[in-house]
């Protein structure tokens, strides 16, 4: 976030180091700045010519009031037109409406957004907010509330929770205590699943609670090992209405999944773990399996490398991940490892192995970001995840994904770039090919999984 850059202008020092407006007093701070994501692309693989764009305005506050509580708030207005593949995903995670016997879907969703409405030909129209809010009562106490994302890991996926789905409402408190940390997060997840009779003029969703218990140990400052256990809960069905099992409020981590009826809850259980190797290399791994049952079970190892000969802002990663059939999935879909349709943890779901090669590198400004993708998927369901069951075929054969960013970084508080990029992506399970390129200025402040 920080910028040493020496500028002379007030205008050069908005543009390279501030937010648009800023304020600072003794006891606060207040930043505000337009958000944005304009570009425009094609892909050269589509014959019918689309024209693809993205156009977001928003903005971005973050507000310190004294020196125990902050909070931030943001808002996004989104229209935008995308690759085959990421259309056809998209829609096919739309809303469920009751229809005869089964759910028919409409509208789409954008993982990490919100659900949408048509705009023009074949593209989308979106908005949605976030904001959070901490207090910090004792030196050791973090209390936050709100409805941004959690990410949890340091590798580029997370197979316990990610930031790939959409925002929803949370409550988490974060204690230290020696070489001890706890995380106590309670949150309310929705199915896209619109209820038969309702008292409103749109009908609602269906919900249903989640809870991650996440204790930390570390014994030395370059190690550290975590036990969690993320469990999703029933509230119930389209019809009747549940509270949750009270040992959804339990905070110690392996009792839920124990003493909780299989029929009211699905967990997922394991250990995090990441060790840095003197200043330059970190180490990382994640293992769960679901329900206690070592079948189904995910797995993730990872490398970090820093500051690679002698370039300070050089990073290598190279992660390998790898989820079982059935991983994220229980008897009743309806308690999937899923919000708003869209996969929590890792963006494919199940049923697949993952290699995962990133490297960056900054320059005075000027910036390049690689990433491959090698998808090997054995008996996969893009659906799998969905709270209802779809007839899809089941796939076997691999994906490979290349995607290279290049640009000019103005300013690192709200990640403001001028960019290029090209993304290519070859899938032998449809003989599907997308080469999409594209230019645009964006203040990239959230993830966007493009790499499915």
């Amino acid at each position: 976030m920080a910028d040493s850059s020496k500028q002379y202008y007030d205008l050069t020092e908005i543009l390279f180091k501030k937010h648009l407006i800023e304020s600072k007093g003794k006891n606060y701070y207040i930043g505000v700045s337009p958000l944005v994501d304009l570009s425009t692309g094609k892909d050269l693989q589509d014959t019918n010519e689309r024209k693809l764009f993205q156009n977001t305005r928003g903005f971005v506050a973050e507000v310190d009031l004294g020196e125990k509580f902050s909070f931030s708030t943001s808002f996004f207005e989104n229209q935008g037109r995308y690759a085959i593949y990421q259309t056809n995903y998209y829609k096919s995670l739309g809303e469920l409406y009751p229809g005869g016997a089964n759910y028919n879907s409409q509208n789409a969703m954008i993982p990490g957004a919100s659900r949408t409405k048509p705009f023009a030909v074949d593209g989308f129209d979106y908005a949605y907010a976030r904001g959070n809010m901490i207090y910090q009562p004792l030196s050791k106490t973090w209390i936050s509330a709100g409805n941004t994302p959690h990410f949890i890991g340091v590798g580029y996926r997370s197979i316990i929770l990610s930031d790939n789905s959409i925002s929803t409402p949370f409550f988490k408190i974060d204690q230290h205590f020696g070489k001890f940390e706890f995380s106590y997060l309670r949150s309310r997840l929705i199915n896209m699943m619109r209820k038969p009779v309702s008292t409103t003029v749109e009908a609602t969703y269906e919900t249903k609670g989640y809870s991650l218990n996440f204790l930390s140990w570390k014994p030395t400052k370059n190690l550290k090992v975590s036990l969690f256990e993320g469990t999703v809960w029933s509230k119930g069905d389209s019809i009747n209405v549940r509270s949750v099992y009270p040992t959804y409020y339990n905070p110690i981590p392996l009792i839920n999944g124990f003493i909780t009826p299989d029929s009211l809850s699905n967990s997922i259980t394991g250990l995090d773990a990441s060790m840095r190797i003197g200043t330059n290399y970190l180490i990382y791994g994640q293992y769960g399996c679901s329900n206690w049952d070592f079948k189904k079970y995910a797995v993730q190892l990872g490398l970090r490398a820093f500051s690679l000969f002698g370039q300070k802002d050089l990073m290598i990663q190279l992660e390998w991940n790898q989820a079982s059939n059935g991983m994220y999935q229980h008897e009743n879909s309806r308690l999937n490892f899923s919000n708003g349709n869209t996969p929590m943890a890792l963006v494919k779901g199940n049923g697949f192995n993952e290699l995962v090669f990133r490297t960056n590198h900054e320059w005075k400004r000027i910036y390049a970001d690689y990433k491959l993708n090698y998808y090997q998927l054995f008996e996969h369901r893009n659906l799998a995840l969905l709270p209802v069951i779809k007839n899809e075929s089941k796939l076997n054969g691999n994906i490979v994904i290349h995607q290279l960013e290049m640009g000019y970084r103005f300013n690192r508080k709200v990640n403001l770039d001028l960019f290029g990029a090209i993304n290519f992506r070859t899938d032998n399970t449809t003989s599907l090919k997308t080469f999409v390129a594209q230019i645009g200025l964006k203040t990239a402040i959230t993830n966007s999984y493009t790499d499915f």
